[in-house]
């Protein structure tokens, strides 16, 4: 993250709006607050400036000061086409590690569901003053709109990789490591043919995908392009695609997917057309869910320490509600190798 990105030119303050209206800052938030001591002519006026230079009021951070509001907001971004359930096993887990490092915090937690494609009602829970900040799981396709609501002081911070000209915090994985130790330990078993699925336009799956890559370009191995399958993570859309893929009976030793949701749909699919995991194709998922090493067979899978990611949250959260520039924090990755592979 940049020192321009969080210059206090893309964060307009109270004292702005008050210069340019040629009033005091204890006007300017009466006015705001449609307070009946201030005129309305005052008010039009202060309301038009706030308006043309994006300020709105810091109410979370208002509260929080007051000791009146400890309440952090979890949203969890779905698209409509492909409705990714709250009871994916990865976001139980992240909600589970947010959960216990707010409460540990003594807050409180809001959970709420967006449309991705309108990431701006993350901002609804903090301007309404229902919640101190925002942390979202996931960077869909909206990393302008993220930069844009971090420039108009929401505080937030997302679930995902470092991307260019960055505004908002991450905490995430090392996605592209991730993705690099779960390809070479394939290569290094033998395998040749390996399949990888997933949504590559994500921004964390393009990264896991840039690993995969140099994995392949290291051992000088030639990346087929048939062998790289567009899956969603929705559970029902991933079965079809995956199945559909399987059913032209592709050639290949194993498979790579960019989670465990879609390594265990890839295992039934394998077992339904009577291929064995790992004897005839190895397949390697991604988180660690819970569930991963009860499957059967027990999957091998990189880890993201999910545990650490909900105090990793929380805790730059809160440094941007008090005012302080948080940095970027990546979490350790690491194979766990198990009988899928």
């Amino acid at each position: 993250m940049s020192e321009d990105d969080w210059s206090p030119r893309r964060r307009p303050q109270m004292a702005d709006v008050a210069r340019l209206a040629g009033v005091s800052r204890a006007t300017v938030s009466r006015a705001l607050s449609d307070s009946p001591a201030i005129s309305e002519q005052t008010k039009q006026s202060v309301r038009e400036i706030a308006r043309s230079l994006n300020y709105t009021v810091n109410v979370g951070a208002k509260n929080l000061r007051q000791g009146t509001n400890r309440t952090v907001g979890f949203v969890i971004p779905y698209q409509t086409s492909v409705r990714q359930a709250v009871s994916d096993p990865f976001f139980l887990s992240m909600l589970g590690s947010v959960a216990d490092a707010v409460t540990d915090r003594g807050f409180e937690m809001l959970v709420s569901r967006v449309d991705a494609t309108a990431i701006d009602q993350v901002a609804s829970a903090f301007e309404s003053g229902r919640a101190c900040g925002v942390i979202l799981i996931g960077q869909w396709h909206q990393h302008g709109q993220l930069n844009r609501l971090a420039r108009r002081g929401v505080p937030l911070v997302v679930w995902g990789g470092v991307l260019s000209r960055q505004s908002y915090a991450t905490v995430g994985g090392d996605n592209q490591l991730g993705g690099y130790l779960a390809t070479r330990h394939l290569l290094q078993r033998g395998a040749r043919q390996i399949a990888f699925l997933g949504n590559a336009d994500l921004p964390e799956v393009g990264l896991r995908l840039q690993g995969y890559l140099k994995a392949h370009a290291e051992c000088g191995c030639k990346v087929l392009k048939r062998l790289q399958v567009n899956v969603p993570f929705a559970a029902e859309q991933a079965r079809q695609a995956i199945d559909q893929y399987l059913a032209t009976r592709p050639r290949l030793d194993a498979i790579f997917a960019s989670s465990d949701l879609l390594a265990m749909i890839a295992i039934q699919g394998l077992g339904a057309q009577g291929i064995l995991v790992p004897q005839d194709v190895a397949v390697v998922g991604y988180d660690d869910v819970p569930m991963a090493a009860s499957f059967n067979p027990p999957l091998t899978t990189i880890t993201q320490h999910v545990e650490l990611a909900g105090e990793q949250m929380v805790d730059a959260l809160l440094e941007i509600v008090a005012g302080r520039k948080p940095s970027n924090r990546t979490l350790p990755t690491s194979l766990i190798a198990r009988q899928s592979a």
